[in-house]
């Protein structure tokens, strides 16, 4: 079922949603379930798997000599995908990057889903390499989410790249795409910004899921601000609970985020990072209840590895 046929279906209730990252090659998918099982309790509709694009690794030669390769820590995104769907019964929604595949790469991904009764796909621009200052399109690639959530809208219509294939079983994706309450790092102002969101939302996109962020004054401003731009689709907030002290730095650091000075000042006081992660959980449980209180479609959770605080969230909201 498509994401926006199960907020349709809510009537008005908020969901439960959350997203993981699959494992690292080498590692047993048991891991992955073991984390998943506790939270399947809170019947959610939808599940997201990310995606990784490719890295560089260093090979030692010897004599001082290294061999660069490129590799995927973490792939398996569309089986991952399809193994949940199997084991518990649930809709999945595999992340499908521009960064690190070319176009025909991108279709054959969507064929697999489209193959295996996937109905929902996120499709997202990806980050930068991390040897790049600024993201670098592939050349046979889509340079921006918009090119993208065309491929897909194309796909939809039976428009294959390279052909046009006539089907009464042809490929009808739910779209989703990225938002960002306090703009995305790259744009220069948050109203341009919301042009680009537009832009994806006219390319087919049917539904927005946004960044982590740790004010919900943020999220409120967006929407609205999304809607006088003509932005008309579900806007699901995205939390991240706080866990480890690292993460004042990190999370500003690397989402180019505002933390709030109550939150800041909570985890500050914490001795240890166990201290931390309950700070997280009670922060995380006051912004879900303001966000459930003013009827946001879906609460989703980045859970990204542990399930434990979700559950203890999720455990006093739902």
């Amino acid at each position: 079922m498509k994401i926006t046929e199960h907020i349709e279906k809510a009537n008005g209730k908020t969901l439960f949603s959350f997203e993981i990252i699959p494992p690292k090659k080498g590692n047993n998918i048991q891991d992955l379930y073991n984390n998943i099982d506790p939270l399947m309790e809170f019947n959610p509709p939808f599940i997201d798997v990310t995606t990784s694009r490719e890295e560089y690794v260093y090979i030692n030669k010897g004599n001082g000599l290294l061999d660069r390769k490129i590799t995927r820590m973490r792939p398996g995104t569309v089986g991952i995908c399809a193994a949940i769907k199997h084991k518990y019964n649930v809709d999945t929604v595999p992340h499908v990057l521009c960064g690190g595949f070319t176009k025909e790469e991108t279709e054959y991904v969507l064929v697999d889903c489209h193959y295996l009764g996937i109905d929902n796909v996120m499709a997202l621009r990806g980050d930068a390499m991390s040897h790049q200052k600024y993201f670098e399109p592939n050349k046979d690639g889509n340079h921006y989410a918009t090119d993208l959530v065309k491929q897909i809208n194309d796909l939809n219509s039976g428009k294959y790249l390279h052909n046009v294939i006539e089907s009464t079983n042809k490929a009808d994706f739910c779209i989703g795409v990225a938002g960002y309450p306090e703009k995305h790092l790259e744009a220069p102002s948050l109203q341009t910004d919301l042009k680009r969101l537009k832009e994806k939302v006219d390319a087919g996109a049917d539904y927005v899921v946004t960044q982590m962020f740790f004010d919900n004054k943020k999220y409120f401003e967006f929407v609205d601000a999304a809607k006088k731009a003509g932005i008309n689709v579900p806007i699901i907030p995205g939390i991240k609970p706080i866990a480890v002290k690292r993460h004042l730095q990190l999370l500003p650091q690397v989402f180019r985020i505002d933390l709030p000075e109550n939150l800041i000042s909570e985890v500050e006081r914490c001795k240890t990072n166990k201290d931390v992660r309950q700070v997280g959980i009670e922060w995380a449980i006051q912004q879900s209840k303001e966000l459930l209180a003013a009827g946001v479609p879906v609460l989703h959770y980045y859970s990204m590895g542990k399930s434990d605080n979700i559950h203890q969230i999720a455990s006093t909201i739902f």
